[in-house]
């Protein structure tokens, strides 16, 4: 696990070392073990380190016996063992216990398909001397993210975008083609990038500099097709059997590993198996909030604490109540770009917490996409049902719904929120009713928010992704859409942005790419059955798991973020989208931002997404585009709220 970089000139100049150096410094948090870089005349590679694999060996850049390739990677290869095996069963020679010098050889062996016999996440860069040849590439999931800039002179690379930004004529600059994109969801999709010139390679990408031309395709996609004839006592099987397979395989390393508990399906399932894998007490971590009803609601302590004890962990917890105005700066300098998903405070936070103990976690993300663990994946459910009352029937309860508050302060009045966005949605079209539940804000409404009329009629991320997924099946759309879009950039790139800002290397059991192809060759009917969501996955997981976990309601991974902004926050998002600020910002219009938040106020809508997505812009904004400090700003901000 490691950040890289590196350069590759079209002007066939030699790369300067100081340039590979500068670009390290600025994610040396991702690898403060070590360092290391390889100049070849127009290329040049460099990585920092967090060593995981072959402690005293994994030095990086790697090279092949006759230094004809070299290479950087970061990330994890799971099944290197026997692929280091068949290899030197065919006469490669290895230098090093790295997973990561198997691709040497592969790629030697078997060329760019190499990739294809990859079971892990990684993104890499290799130059081959011989044919002076750069390829770089991403796993297929995106776990590990890769950013990209080119210009006439350079392509340049790195796994953090803020090492870009060290390289001689590039500067922070906002790319206003993507803010609508942003806005609308909440986050920048791949290939886009907030800083202009630079964008992110797609997850299952590979990209080649060769003779000065670049190159750059899509190496893997899940199949769309669904296989028959398979009971689904034989599915559970496969479920199982591969599940316990991927856990095995990512708890393979040379230093302490732990596990984020929640509590919940995913995380109980990884815990459950990792015990059965190993002959000590496995290392968990969980945390909760403390504060009023709202912060009741994402307290899942509890459960964490009955599944360590089920399972025997070392289990450790802590209870807060963040100081989320210090912590913003810092932690939007280490995303590289703003959000409005409060996951990555929590994730930070916990990981911040592990990494006293370990230096490997596991998480199980993913397992909500895979299997159909949102509350939106029936959304088709309802609507059925809905269809069938009678036309006064569906008006009225649509005029009775327009009247129900917008809140996420407690637990009644969030079940109220969702069915009120039910409600407006339930006649619309099956892509336009799930776009409603995806975005943050509706692109109309983006429209009218944004001052630039051309940024507000940019790019569409949802409609590329609803074009690529291609299923009839409503519930596996779903999944191909949030696969394409949402995990990989929202969920994915906030993990690993915020376990790497503390040196932890995060892993994803449940994205293992077999688990994956398995979950979307599956029928949507015993994924989710009956309005029970993950049907299928818990079922396979009966034995493992109690009853009480398996039933009880899914909570998120985020914060009480909507009761801080109408509490302790308000004073900061206040000043932060004052008239003034906004107006000399030139992005929005500071009338519909005031209604914006005069409304959710009001609880006549849910504004936190949008509130917060438009305040972590503005800081975000104040640290890159105005190049502060991150602590200078976070002492500002902390001045607005007393």
């Amino acid at each position: 696990m490691c950040g890289i970089h590196g350069i590759y000139r079209f002007d066939g100049l030699s790369v300067e070392p100081r340039m590979l150096s500068s670009m390290g410094d600025r994610i040396r948090h991702r690898g403060p073990d070590d360092e290391g870089s390889h100049v070849d005349g127009p290329c040049g590679i460099g990585m920092r380190r967090l060593s995981i694999i072959d402690l005293a060996g994994g030095h990086q850049p790697l090279s092949n016996v006759d230094g004809s390739l070299w290479l950087v990677c970061d990330g994890e290869i799971y099944n290197f063992r026997e692929l280091r095996s068949e290899l030197q069963g065919k006469g490669y020679h290895f230098k090093s216990g790295s997973d990561a010098e198997v691709l040497l050889h592969l790629y030697d062996a078997e060329g760019d398909d190499f990739v294809l016999r990859l079971n892990g996440m990684f993104d890499f860069a290799l130059w081959d001397v011989r044919r002076r040849r750069l390829l770089i590439g991403r796993d297929r999931l995106g776990v590990k993210p890769l950013y990209v800039l080119q210009d006439w002179q350079r392509l340049a690379f790195a796994s953090e975008a803020k090492a870009l930004l060290a390289l001689p004529g590039v500067s922070a600059e906002l790319d206003h083609g993507v803010v609508a994109d942003y806005l609308h969801l909440g986050y920048v999709a791949a290939p886009g990038c907030i800083f202009k010139d630079i964008r992110k390679l797609p997850p299952a990408t590979l990209l080649a500099v060769e003779d000065g031309e670049v190159r750059e395709w899509r190496y893997w996609r899940l199949s769309e097709q669904i296989i028959s004839g398979v009971s689904e006592s034989q599915w559970i099987e496969r479920v199982k059997v591969q599940l316990d397979e991927s856990v095995r395989m990512q708890m393979v390393s040379d230093v302490p590993i732990g596990a984020f508990l929640s509590g919940g399906v995913e995380s109980s399932a990884v815990l459950g198996l990792m015990a059965r894998h190993s002959e000590q007490p496995i290392r968990t971590y969980a945390i909760g909030f403390s504060g009023a009803e709202a912060e009741a609601l994402y307290n899942e302590l509890p459960y964490a604490r009955q599944m360590a004890k089920l399972f025997a962990s070392e289990h450790r917890e802590i209870v807060v109540q963040p100081d989320v105005v210090a912590l913003l700066p810092k932690l939007l300098w280490h995303m590289d770009e703003p959000l409005s998903n409060t996951a990555f405070i929590t994730t930070y936070l916990v990981s911040e917490f592990a990494r006293g103990d370990v230096k490997v976690i596991l998480s199980g993300v993913g397992g909500d996409e895979l299997f159909g663990g949102y509350r939106r994946y029936l959304g088709g459910h309802y609507v059925r049902r809905y269809r069938r009352w009678p036309g006064w029937l569906r008006r009225a309860a649509s005029l009775v719904a327009r009247r129900f508050p917008a809140s996420r302060n407690s637990g009644v009045l969030n079940d109220l929120r969702l069915a009120k966005g039910f409600m407006a949605s339930a006649e619309m079209s099956f892509d336009e009713r799930y776009r409603s539940y995806l975005q943050v804000l509706s692109r109309r409404h983006v429209s009218a928010l944004l001052l630039d009329e051309s940024a507000a009629s940019a790019s569409d991320p949802l409609a590329r992704a609803f074009a690529a997924a291609g299923n009839e099946d409503e519930l596996n759309r779903m999944l191909a859409v949030d696969a394409e879009t949402q995990l990989p950039d929202d969920l994915l790139l906030l993990t690993d942005k915020m376990s790497m800002a503390m040196s932890l290397e995060c892993r994803v059991p449940f994205l293992d790419h077999q688990l994956v192809e398995l979950a979307a060759a599956m029928p949507a009917s015993i994924k989710v059955r009956d309005g029970r969501l993950k049907h299928l996955l818990k079922a396979s997981l009966a034995d493992l798991l109690p009853d009480d976990i398996l039933s009880r309601k899914k909570r998120g991974f985020g914060t009480p973020m909507g009761a801080w902004l109408k509490r302790e926050l308000a004073p900061l998002l206040k000043r932060l989208l004052a008239a003034e600020v906004v107006e000399a910002r030139g992005l929005f219009s500071h009338t519909v931002v005031k209604r914006l938040m005069a409304d959710h106020a009001a609880n006549r809508i849910d504004g936190t997404d949008i509130l917060l997505a438009m305040m972590n812009l503005e800081i975000w904004s104040r640290i890159f585009l105005d190049r502060r400090d991150p602590a200078d700003v976070a002492e500002e901000l902390k001045s607005y709220v007393g």
